[in-house]
């Protein structure tokens, strides 16, 4: 077998094998997930073990020329994360020895292809002859080094070639200039890069009680990064569902639609934080800049944005004036208030998810009560009082008091900082949900999206808006652009469905809706909303299905109770459905969007009275659901009556 051959045979070593070809590292046969420069260092410390692996050598390899990074940290790091994946313990180690100040070498016996110098048996850390020449060449002056009799002609071959090498070194930095070696080499363009992605970073402290600090440095780099009018940057929410996921960075690139990634890992140590960031071209894994910082608590803002204006600069996005301002200036924080904010956002997005109606008040209840504490600690932090209020939104279950406490907070986080887009945003909600001011709601909402391009919540909040506005072109625009950025959101798949339906695109909307539940399997709501659908477009069979697979997901009795209403009329089955349906109504109270829903059920069984005396009642409350109630087909029957079209004037929908 050749020597080329045998370099890529997988090679074996303990429970791990490694396949260059594959570019995999296993475990058990098991895929370990390990990628970029870590994936490298193990590939060239496999080529010559037990040799060591000069950190020249290291640098030369990875962090081409034209890269920016702060070596000797980043090394370290991807040492260390290698280290993490097999296990391995600097101070102990069975797999990779440090050697002090000269670099790294692979200890462990390997299987499957032979190293190029076999280790002593004895000794594994008596060096081999080859090494030995290394170690002579590279670590005593040439003085110190004797030239064996008759080579002299060799050396002057050496220093030949050197100067030969440094010619090409001059010529390729020449060639390189205005960008030809990327031209003609193929080399990353950071200036191509449009979208990005911000990693979950590490928790560097692995103390689960510091968790939310990552947490929440990911999300605030974020939302400094999403500020940027020229860069799509994916929203936190989404990709936060990559925590700990054993996928590779291009194929997590490939789901999100982004040309790059930022990756990191923070670490808070006193009264200092430090953070360290890599910018990758994700397509090929390619790394382009990386650097570490450190502030002081105090400072924790401006270390924020300094990071993301280093990010901006490296990829060459072009900043407004604005965005030049915001990014260069920030003001010193109270540390013990920006720990409270850190804890709130923590608890909001923890609870956002949570499916059991118990766990998910606490939490938020949680959220809301760091939030106040930062604001006490700290009266005049802004995005504190925007946590406040989009968590009040959330809290509500659409309860006026509360909404109100929601509109207080924003108008407080914008009295402080009127660049706020969240604040913004949070208002047109308020304006659009409950007091049904249209104008108003779209002002607040346009603007919101005008201060943050990629803060999806707001495309989101705005393409329902445009939806009940009845202005079903810019709502389909408006959910698209939300997806791009937030492209990972259950209930944001199930809204647009709600939207191309309401446009009278049914095939697109059950096709959105099909989707759905691959990210929620046990989540009734794409199904109910498909069996909606399928009523529309005339196929009752599968409208009966949807909605019996919805009340087998559905874990409240009563929303149970609706969706086999719903399957029985889709059968033809009036009487039992106007059974269930009487028993519905005799229930207590339940959400303040429930007699909506009684009312579409009397429409679709024919009984126009019972249906508008639930929709006056649901006028009485201002419930959210009235909202849409020109895209629900049952309500057809009621075009002609005069009762509801005063209904839809006291609603004052624009025309």
């Amino acid at each position: 077998m050749t020597e080329t051959s045998q370099s890529v045979l997988p090679k074996r070593f303990g429970p791990f094998e490694f396949d260059s070809r594959a570019r995999q590292l296993r475990k058990h046969g098991h895929t370990i997930r390990l990628h970029g420069q870590p994936l490298e260092i193990l590939g060239l410390l496999l080529e010559r073990p037990p040799g060591v692996v000069l950190r020249e050598e290291l640098r030369a390899k990875l962090w081409p020329e034209d890269t920016f990074v702060d070596f000797e940290h980043s090394l370290n790091a991807a040492v260390n994360k290698l280290r993490e994946a097999l296990g391995d313990d600097a101070n102990n180690p069975r797999f990779i020895e440090t050697v002090p100040r000269r670099g790294y070498r692979f200890i462990a016996p390997l299987e499957g292809a032979l190293p190029a110098s076999a280790p002593d048996s004895e000794n594994l850390d008596v060096p081999t002859a080859n090494q030995e020449a290394i170690d002579l060449t590279t670590e005593k002056p040439a003085a110190e080094v004797p030239a064996p009799a008759g080579t002299r002609t060799q050396w002057w071959r050496v220093w030949f070639a050197i100067l030969a090498c440094a010619s090409l070194v001059a010529l390729f930095v020449s060639f390189n200039r205005g960008g030809l070696r990327r031209l003609f080499w193929g080399g990353t363009d950071p200036g191509a890069i449009r979208s990005l992605a911000v990693l979950p970073l590490e928790n560097l402290s692995h103390d689960p009680e510091q968790e939310y600090f990552a947490d929440g440095m990911t999300e605030a780099l974020t939302t400094e990064l999403a500020q940027i009018s020229a860069l799509k940057v994916i929203s936190h929410t989404s990709v936060e569902q990559f925590k700990g996921t054993k996928k590779s960075l291009p194929q997590i690139a490939k789901e999100l639609g982004v040309d790059a990634v930022v990756e990191g890992a923070v670490q808070r140590s006193g009264d200092k934080v430090g953070i360290t960031v890599q910018l990758i071209h994700a397509p090929s894994d390619r790394h382009l800049w990386a650097k570490s910082y450190e502030r002081g608590l105090r400072d924790v803002l401006t270390l924020q944005r300094e990071v993301a204006h280093a990010i901006t600069d490296e990829i060459k996005a072009k900043l407004t004036p604005q965005e030049q301002a915001r990014l260069t200036t920030a003001r010193p924080v109270n540390p013990e208030a920006h720990d409270a904010y850190l804890k709130g956002l923590y608890y909001y997005s923890v609870g956002h998810d949570e499916a059991d109606p118990r766990k998910y008040d606490q939490l938020l209840k949680s959220s809301v009560e760091y939030f106040s504490q930062a604001t006490q600690m700290d009266p005049n932090y802004a995005p504190a009082y925007a946590g406040m209020a989009i968590v009040y939104v959330w809290q509500s279950g659409y309860d006026r008091k509360v909404n109100l406490k929601a509109r207080e907070a924003a108008a407080k986080a914008l009295q402080i900082d009127d660049t706020l887009g969240e604040a913004h945003y949070l208002l047109g909600i308020v304006d659009y949900y409950y007091d049904w001011n249209w104008s108003g709601a779209e002002k607040e909402l346009r603007r919101g999206i005008e201060l943050n391009p990629s803060f999806g919540e707001a495309h989101y909040g705005y393409a329902l808006y445009l939806n009940s506005a009845g202005r079903h072109d810019e709502a389909i625009a408006e959910i698209q652009r939300a997806q791009e950025v937030d492209p990972i959101v259950f209930i944001q798949k199930v809204d647009a469905g709600r939207i191309y339906a309401c446009a009278g695109q049914y095939d697109r909307a059950i096709k959105q809706l099909w989707d759905a539940p691959d990210l929620k399997p046990n989540d009734y709501r794409a199904h109910d909303e498909l069996g909606a659908v399928y009523l529309y477009k005339g196929m009752q069979v599968e409208s009966a299905a949807e909605y019996r697979k919805a009340a087998q997901l559905n874990t409240d009795p009563a929303g149970r109770g609706l969706e086999l209403v719903g399957a029985d009329i889709a059968e033809g089955n009036r009487t039992e459905a106007s059974a269930i349906l009487r028993d519905l109504a005799n229930l207590p109270e339940q959400i303040i969007d429930w007699p909506v829903h009684l009312a579409r059920q009397y429409a679709s069984l024919g009984e126009k009275n019972l249906a508008m005396a639930s929709l006056e009642k649901a006028y009485i409350q201002h419930s959210y659901a009235l909202l849409d109630i020109r895209c629900m087909r049952e309500f057809d029957v009621l075009q002609s009556d005069p009762r509801f079209q005063d209904l839809l004037r006291r609603m004052n929908f624009p025309q």
